[in-house]
């Protein structure tokens, strides 16, 4: 009898501990891990292309000299903000880092302006494959931002639901993590002027 109750005791434990979420919510962070590397990569394709691009432009654009400088401040910046995994529990570095990458995007788009003003520049076959890949580019980091925060929401939803929020608050004590934010002003659409 008693032996019985023994195992009946240790078959409940283990039931309660299979569905208490334990394994989903380490899933869930390291998918948000994953979606963070992809975010990184996708921006440090960003800062390895654009020297490039940058160097190529200069070639055609010498009076264009100020957007260009706009860039690789931008770059500069961006380079001096330290991006690492610890990131995504801190808004104030999520803050600064996506900062960092406003003003990088900001500098980019004065730096393609310049391409829309002058045809000569398009006439550069290396330009327009630069351009090419800077575009795609942008496009990866945005497809990597919505990656990452859809991995946010399952962990933060993971982390938040019965009974997976006991095992978190008892045992994890893991933080809701940080989603990417549009920049000030995004709700707007950018005016274009020639």
């Amino acid at each position: 009898m008693r032996r019985s109750f023994l195992y009946g005791f240790i078959a409940l434990v283990v039931m309660m501990f299979a569905g208490c979420g334990y394994n989903t919510i380490q899933q869930n962070d390291e998918a948000v891990k994953a979606a963070w590397g992809d975010v990184e990569a996708t921006y440090q394709r960003r800062n390895d292309l654009v020297p490039n691009l940058v160097e190529t432009v200069k070639a055609y654009a010498k009076h264009e000299s100020e957007t260009l400088q706009a860039v690789t401040e931008a770059r500069a910046k961006v380079g001096s903000v330290q991006v690492s995994k610890d990131m995504i529990g801190d808004p104030q570095a999520m803050a600064r880092f996506q900062q960092a990458q406003a003003s990088m995007g900001g500098a980019l788009s004065r730096l393609l302006l310049v391409a829309e003003r002058y045809p000569d520049l398009k006439a550069s076959q290396n330009f327009r494959d630069l351009q090419n890949q800077l575009e795609g580019t942008e496009n990866r980091i945005n497809v990597a931002r919505t990656r990452y925060n859809k991995a946010v929401q399952t962990f933060n939803t993971s982390i938040r639901v019965f009974p997976s929020n006991l095992t978190n608050m008892f045992i994890l004590k893991l933080p809701q993590k940080e989603p990417f934010k549009a920049e000030a002003g995004a709700d707007k659409a950018p005016k274009v002027k020639f």
